[in-house]
């Protein structure tokens, strides 16, 4: 029963099981996901944290218990890895300064959020490239992505200061 459901969170409920880019369909399966809960449902930005911090924290042990035993520890239908590392954009565009989104706007934002994520996570920039190489466990599987996912956020908010102080 754990083993099924930790299959079904590492791969996304099966959706890493595809065979033609299965980090790009988690990636885009994430952000659907989260423009849904934060625009159509309205939920908490502190329930999607809250659930968030449980699957960050029980992916570490889902993927290492997936990998387990297998010579690839970075296998493609791992892609819990794109959830948790294209959320992170997302969650803080969603709680900055606490204004509210315009959906047309909002959109615009996930499209960028989603390209930019893809972007560094294929390119992987240092420390990136460092963390996939030097890690070969459930660390270097998740924490590649949510350095991917960070450096979405860095390079938007270099952009606004840049633009601050262009404009």
């Amino acid at each position: 029963m754990i083993k099924t459901f930790n299959f079904l969170l590492v791969t996304m409920f099966g959706l890493g099981k595809i065979k033609f880019m299965p980090g790009t369909f988690g990636s885009l399966a994430t952000t659907i996901f989260l423009f849904y809960l934060f625009h159509q449902l309205n939920i908490s930005s502190n329930i999607i944290l809250i659930g968030w911090i449980i699957i960050f924290i029980y992916s570490f042990y889902a993927v290492s218990t997936h990998i387990r035993g297998s010579k690839n520890k970075d296998p493609r239908e791992i892609i819990i890895d794109e959830f948790l590392g294209q959320s992170i954009p997302i969650y803080l565009y969603e709680i900055s300064h606490g204004t509210t989104k315009k959906v047309d706007e909002a959109i615009i934002y996930y499209v960028l959020f989603f390209v930019l994520f893809r972007y560094f996570d294929i390119l992987k920039p240092f420390p990136v490239s460092f963390i996939d190489k030097n890690f070969k466990n459930s660390f270097g599987v998740i924490m590649d992505d949510i350095c991917a996912g960070l450096y979405v956020v860095l390079t938007l908010v270099s952009f606004m200061i840049v633009k601050s102080y262009v404009l």
